[in-house]
């Protein structure tokens, strides 16, 4: 029988996630700002409620194109608003259009995403061996300066899980069989 983290449970789309690609480092910024995003609207709800709708999210933020995502308006946000295959959030909403603004301001100032985000860890996934946890100083710290770029809905919580799906953190269970796949990427 295959182990995996215990997270998983029965579900089969959370297992193919999980099978696929949670923790799998990513290097693509514009994935990595997606992954961040999609983050942010878990928060309060079930990561496998955001993953049933990640194509409608797609659909409805232009691809997850910041560029495209940034020029979003008011009107835009009361379209989306309606839409019920996404998380009708206001506060999610916008926080992903600012989120697509302070990612192009800092593609305006050469700063890239990827080595924003890999920066803080020598670009090199942490192999986390301890107990699971929600949160980490280095999610803090990566929070802070993710709110000072603008970026809401960042909390070190969010952040903890989008470091985990993105493979910034090795989080897989040390029998999981993911661990060591991930581990030699």
């Amino acid at each position: 029988m295959t182990k995996r983290c215990a997270w998983v449970g029965e579900d089969e789309l959370l297992t193919t996630y999980h099978d696929r690609e949670w923790g799998v480092p990513e290097f693509d910024s514009r994935a990595l700002w997606e992954s961040l995003m999609l983050s942010g609207f878990q928060a309060g709800l079930s990561w496998v409620t955001i993953l049933r709708r990640r194509e409608a999210f797609r659909k409805a933020f232009r691809g997850f194109d910041p560029e495209k995502v940034a020029h979003l308006t008011e009107a835009d946000v009361a379209r989306l608003l309606k839409d019920a295959a996404i998380i009708r959030s206001k506060a999610k909403i916008s926080a992903t259009i600012e989120g697509a603004r302070s990612y192009m301001a800092m593609v305006d100032a050469g700063e890239d995403f990827s080595h924003f985000a890999w920066g803080f860890v020598g670009n090199k996934p942490i192999q986390h061996t301890g107990p699971l946890q929600a949160q980490s100083p280095l999610s803090e710290k990566i929070s802070k300066a993710l709110k000072q770029r603008g970026f809401k809905f960042v909390g070190p919580v969010i952040v903890y899980a989008w470091m985990q799906s993105s493979g910034i953190v090795n989080d897989h269970l040390p029998d999981c069989f993911r661990r060591k796949v991930v581990q030699l990427r």
